[in-house]
């Protein structure tokens, strides 16, 4: 354990279910405090973890891992449903790298971004040829099951499936620090039809009578055994499996992208399987010896003991990592670098010069349009890696050079 991890996890005090935190209390906004606090006096909550990336966030925080009997929170998973990250690993070297303004105009033509979609839908037999498994049928069977105030969308969620989005989804190549392998990088999440589902169903469960005098209606839950239970289960499953599916397509289209531009100089390019994982999703686990619902908001699974990537933000890279699976935090460690202030705030406090200084080196935009995902708007990453020195164990350090922003 190092020096700056060797005092944590730290219990908030005076709440009803237990809080551990992997961040000294006073580098938590009073605001998330407050918001942490709220949740674990909910009367289902077994227990909350709290990660070194935590903010506020709508109802639950951003960085919380919550374990509960018998009831979910469709808030204690967020808007965002399946929401994740992708990594694969090339054999490509540092010096390999060049004309990458080139390679990122190729990338933004491939793989719609912000508000843009595919202008068809992408079929099996595309997926066949980027390498991702087919299918597709067969999942969107499983459409006509979700809220009928989402089903006039189905058009729009098949023209969006393998698209990005905006805010703080990426796609980037970065190089390894220690052995200068470069390797592709992607977040993304389940787009709009996500978030349509997740509103249904917080707003279902404002409604419910055992919701009515909770301090904050937005961490209104369901109840096990009741038909708002089941189907936010069912529909959630959906969403995150779309996520995953999404993620795995546009990793496929990234990794045609690099090998064309490489191709096109002679060189043939060869990847590793790649990895895919959440970070707003539920499961069910054995918590304390007991099953229980649990929630990451913002927090991704450490249990399998596999490889997952924990990125910062625009320009400062990424860390390759292994869970430790450490029952402690429910086997959980934090899903990035986590934002220190609103996009409001930063881009208040920051200008097009700040941009380019805290940006150089790497091929993105530069424009103002992306100064909310400054680096300077976000948590330093290395730091939230001390953190949390028990939660999993590094094994790379990648470097940005090359970001593709919504």
């Amino acid at each position: 354990m190092t020096a700056a991890s060797a005092n944590l996890p730290t219990t908030l005090p005076g709440t009803a279910a237990p809080v551990r935190m992997w961040l000294p209390e006073q580098e938590v906004e009073p605001a998330a405090l407050q918001q942490l606090r709220t949740i674990a006096d909910l009367p289902w909550v077994h227990g909350l973890r709290v990660m070194p990336d935590c903010h506020l966030g709508k109802g639950a925080t951003v960085g919380s891992v919550i374990a509960m009997r018998g009831a979910v929170s469709p808030a204690a998973v967020g808007v965002d449903i399946g929401c994740g990250v992708a990594a694969l690993r090339t054999d490509l070297v540092d010096d390999d790298l060049e004309d990458l303004h080139a390679l990122r105009s190729a990338i933004e033509a491939a793989i719609p971004v912000g508000f843009h979609e595919h202008s068809a839908p992408i079929g099996d037999g595309m997926l066949t040829q980027l390498g991702v498994r087919a299918g597709t049928d067969r999942f969107w069977d499983g459409f006509a099951a979700l809220p009928e105030k989402v089903l006039g969308r189905e058009a729009k969620a098949r023209r969006q499936l393998g698209t990005m989005g905006g805010g703080n989804h990426f796609a980037e190549l970065c190089v390894d620090a220690r052995d200068s392998r470069v390797w592709i990088t992607l977040h993304s999440g389940s787009r709009n039809i996500g978030k349509e589902i997740a509103e249904v169903h917080i707003a279902r469960a404002r409604g419910l009578e055992h919701n009515r005098h909770l301090a904050d209606r937005d961490l209104a839950v369901f109840l096990a055994d009741t038909p708002g239970m089941d189907d936010y289960v069912r529909d959630v499953h959906w969403a995150q499996e779309y996520a995953a599916r999404s993620r795995a397509i546009m990793i496929g289209l990234l990794r045609a992208e690099v090998a064309r531009h490489w191709a096109a100089r002679g060189r043939e390019v060869a990847f590793d399987l790649p990895i895919n994982c959440h970070h707003n999703y539920i499961s069910i686990e054995q918590i304390d010896g007991e099953h229980m619902i649990v929630t990451r908001k913002g927090a991704i699974s450490t249990r399998e003991g596999g490889l997952a990537l924990i990125p910062g933000s625009m320009g400062v890279g990424s860390y390759i990592v292994r869970g430790l699976a450490n029952p402690d935090s429910f086997c959980s460690a934090s899903h990035g670098a986590g934002r220190r202030m609103s996009r409001t705030a930063a881009r208040r406090s920051f200008t097009r010069e700040d941009l380019l200084a805290q940006t150089e080196g790497v091929e993105c935009r530069k424009d103002t349009g992306v100064i909310d995902e400054i680096p300077g708007a976000y948590k330093d990453l290395h730091a939230v890696m001390r953190y949390q020195s028990d939660l999993v164990e590094p094994i790379a350090h990648l470097q940005t050079v090359l970001c593709v922003k919504g």
